[in-house]
């Protein structure tokens, strides 16, 4: 296991904080690992894939930045259907940095795409959640610039999908289902 060393000198571990130091939450930059298709040659020796390889991934429907925390300044996608929030690199949304966000299921983040609605529930952890300053304790509807309090660290809610605009309604445009 490697340790990566911020600005400030102190040794944590990536895998755990990413790229935030947990004692003076500042980012230590990372640098990119060299690789075969950084050949400046431009040479293909037959390993290298073309164009990479291509994942397949649930669009964005919104995002949640942080606008007050460890993490300021950072955005969080919000794919369709169920996203579970918490510290733990097994989370859909992790969130690195506040100690205080449960390492797992602290809030959930639902995109109905049937109403088209984002909703947030309440986690299975110890630690409330806020939305506007009320604790929340039942499924609520997120409206846009919401405000999303949990841990030490706050969010603002951008929504993508809604009324105005669906994923599903450009793949019906193109033939696609």
């Amino acid at each position: 296991m490697s340790l990566m060393r911020c600005p400030e000198g102190h040794l944590f571990s990536p895998r755990r904080y990413g790229n935030i130091c947990p004692y003076c939450n500042k980012t230590v930059l990372l640098t990119k690992q060299k690789s075969i298709a950084d050949d400046p040659e431009g040479n293909y020796d037959g390993q290298m894939p073309y164009l990479g390889d291509l994942e397949v991934m649930d669009p964005v429907t919104g995002w949640l930045v942080c606008i007050e925390g460890a993490s300021k300044g950072r955005d969080y996608k919000i794919m369709t259907e169920k996203n579970f929030l918490g510290r733990s690199e097994t989370m859909d949304i992790q969130i690195l940095g506040d100690n205080h966000i449960a390492k797992k299921n602290h809030a959930v983040f639902v995109y109905d795409p049937k109403k088209r609605k984002t909703l947030i529930l309440p986690g299975d952890s110890q630690g409330l959640v806020y939305v506007n300053d009320e604790a929340v304790y039942t499924p609520q509807e997120l409206a846009a610039y919401d405000v999303i309090e949990m841990g030490k660290s706050k969010f603002i809610f951008i929504p993508l999908c809604g009324e105005n605009f669906e994923w599903s309604e450009l793949d019906d445009e193109k033939g696609q289902s």
